[in-house]
């Protein structure tokens, strides 16, 4: 697949970036600042071995990619989303945007619209998004030499797109989970929290979910 990670120069973006470009897709890292996404393009090349992955500004990614993947802070979706309806028009829209609020009482602090996927949602009438790849942490996806251990949950109000991002997931090794519309993003977004106090109370960096009885 031809994928655009939109704030693909951090480094969630980037690892995702650099799993689906050693599966074989072509991948665009998007940035305010194309200048700063063609120099990680040319870093994830250099780590990969890959060819196929390109920087660009966040709306000519968007332009581009045939799936888009917002890799964007929760708070500047508002912001940014307008600007991109045009690139996303039609397409399938992954968010693994999460609402974190580090330093203060609520660690999860979503969007009055619910969850930062529905949020994403209304910002991009014209797109169908995905929420999906939020419990995998950076350092896991950066680390390439050796498999994921965690489930990929995603949901949405679309079987298709549903079906697009469970094969993007698997591309990279994940077992896909279906749990349903777009309305159970804030408590899938949410578990993020609860796996970032794991990984902090427990002294580590990967720790991930996995459903039993499947």
């Amino acid at each position: 697949m031809d994928i655009a990670i939109l704030g693909g120069t951090g480094k969630e973006g980037a690892g995702l970036a650099a799993r689906w470009a050693a599966a074989g897709h072509a991948v665009v890292i998007g940035s305010r600042d194309a200048a700063r996404a063609r120099a990680k393009a040319a870093e994830l090349r250099a780590l990969t071995g890959k060819s196929a992955v390109t920087g660009e500004s966040n709306a000519e990614a968007a332009r581009r990619g045939g799936v888009i993947v917002l890799a964007l802070p929760a708070a500047g979706l508002a912001q940014t989303l307008p600007e991109l309806a045009e690139g996303c028009r039609g397409k399938v829209v992954v968010s693994t945007v999460v609402p974190l609020s580090f330093g203060g009482g609520r660690l999860f602090t979503p969007p009055p619209a619910g969850s930062s996927a529905e949020e994403a949602q209304a910002l991009l009438p014209e797109a169908t998004v995905v929420a999906a790849f939020h419990h995998i942490a950076a350092h896991e996806l950066s680390a390439t030499e050796h498999a994921i251990e965690c489930d990929l949950l995603l949901c949405g109000g679309d079987a298709a797109a549903k079906a697009t991002v469970a094969e993007l997931g698997r591309s990279m090794g994940l077992r896909a989970i279906d749990v349903g519309g777009l309305g159970n993003a804030g408590p899938l977004e949410g578990i993020t929290a609860v796996l970032a106090t794991i990984n902090r109370r427990y002294k580590l960096k990967n720790s991930g979910i996995k459903i039993t009885g499947l």
